[in-house]
């Protein structure tokens, strides 16, 4: 990170990357991104709530795309795809909600939502794709 909180240059660039690679993930089908992010899980540790808040921040400040606020599912996606880059991976998350209706994407540590503002809160968990385990 630069002085002013942004990422520097090559990591920039590397959330740059991953949000590009988001975007034709995101126009796939629930089964695909499932399977797609399975794959790539594989051999990642689980990330921290401080390395998730990291990749995420990388990416919003590279991707205006990925900051707006109804870009949750691309933003979603580089931020999982950013973490495995660093070798570590969240659990990815999709759900939904009734009152208000909507859907949502996010990624999480242990069950927390990392990086998401108060009102995107009370989705129930349709599809999630956490860490592998690690063996002994």
């Amino acid at each position: 990170m630069t002085e002013n909180g942004r990422p520097g240059p090559p990591h920039r660039a590397l959330a740059l990357l991953c949000a590009v690679a988001a975007r034709p993930l995101a126009r796939a089908g629930p089964y695909r991104i499932r399977r797609v992010l399975e794959l790539l899980r594989r051999g990642a540790r689980p990330a921290t709530a401080e390395q998730v808040a990291a990749a995420r921040h990388a990416v919003v400040t590279a991707s205006a795309r990925c900051a707006a606020a109804r870009s949750c599912l691309p933003r979603s996606l580089a931020t999982a795809l950013l973490c495995r880059a660093r070798g570590v991976w969240p659990t990815w998350c999709t759900g939904v909600r009734t009152e208000p209706f909507g859907a949502h994407a996010w990624v999480a540590v242990d069950g927390a939502p990392i990086g998401e503002p108060p009102h995107d809160t009370g989705y129930t968990p349709v599809i999630t794709v956490p860490p592998l385990p690690r063996g002994p």
